[in-house]
């Protein structure tokens, strides 16, 4: 079993429209309405692929009603806490492969919401292959809710891979994750440093793993990905590019990241495979669903490199 943890789960809106012109009035061609949120996205991943994975995160309202009933039938075990305030919506805008995305800020969850939290995730974690956590923290979450996430998953001896950004990336890091995968605009911004060029990513990449002492894997959207781990670095490309929805393509990346580690795979192994799921979801119109025919085609040609 994987737990995936979803602090800020949303109804996900998605239009695809012919061509994005702010200021004027659009006609939407089609409409998708689902379940959402990064690690969300992540579980529908692993579940397509056939990885027994449960859920755990917040639900309040009608919305949150929404939310449970749209992860019937994905395979992905309901483990949500329920709250007292509304879940959010987000909505992306696609529009010929590019997509534009608008995030309420999630409801505002109290202390003892919180604590139900750690709990649901301590009585289910036990035994567990790897745990994922990955998104936003909606208001009233501590500024450390990564940390102490991760501080559980270390007390149960269950490797960790955390998505994050900003304040509650810098806490993780501290907090001895397995592995840190934020894409290549979260890595300047924890930092502070410049990853415009590739030698800059890697170098970057690098010292985000010195910080944690564990692998870092970046996301460089279409350039591929960056990996750092141990005494190792690798580059992985694909090997063509697809036209599409790109919005899920990183939650895509996360599921085959935490899927290599609960499986103990070789890195190598792990980010082709992380990489082709990333790029097959690209093809799909709506995200936490991956195109497998075309997974498995570019499995086959990822190119990887390793740099040292």
């Amino acid at each position: 079993m994987i737990l995936a943890v979803c602090m800020n789960p949303a109804i996900d809106l998605t239009y695809s429209v012919g061509s994005l012109r702010p200021g004027t009035t659009h006609a939407v061609t089609r409409v998708h309405r689902r379940a959402g949120g990064k690690a969300v996205n992540t579980a529908r991943v692993l579940a397509q692929l056939g990885e027994p994975v449960t859920l755990c995160g917040f639900a309040g309202g009608n919305h949150g009603i929404r939310l449970r009933d749209g992860l019937n039938d994905t395979g992905v075990t309901d483990a949500l806490s329920t709250i007292a305030n509304e879940t959010r919506q987000s909505v992306a805008v696609v529009d010929a492969g590019e997509a534009t995305v608008f995030n309420e800020p999630g409801p505002t969850v109290s202390a003892g919401e919180w604590a139900s939290l750690l709990a649901a995730v301590d009585d289910r974690i036990d035994g567990c292959a790897a745990i994922v956590m990955s998104g936003s923290v909606p208001p009233g979450a501590p500024s450390d809710a990564y940390a102490q996430l991760v501080g559980l998953a270390q007390r149960h001896d269950v490797p960790s891979v955390v998505d994050a950004s900003g304040e509650q990336l810098r806490s993780a890091l501290a907090a001895g994750p397995t592995v840190v995968a934020p894409n290549r605009e979260e890595l300047a911004q924890a930092l502070g440093l410049p990853v415009g060029d590739s030698r800059e990513l890697v170098s970057a990449t690098a010292e985000l793993s010195r910080r944690a002492g564990a692998a870092a894997i970046v996301s460089a959207g279409r350039d591929g990905l960056v990996a750092v781990a141990g005494e190792h670095c690798w580059v992985a490309r694909p090997p063509r590019l697809v036209a599409g929805n790109p919005t899920g393509a990183g939650d895509a990346l996360t599921a085959g990241i935490v899927r290599g580690v609960a499986q103990r795979a070789a890195w190598p192994l792990v980010l082709a495979d992380a990489l082709a799921l990333a790029v097959a979801a690209v093809a799909v119109p709506i995200a936490g669903h991956v195109d497998l025919d075309l997974y498995r085609e570019l499995l086959e040609h990822s190119v990887l490199e390793e740099i040292y």
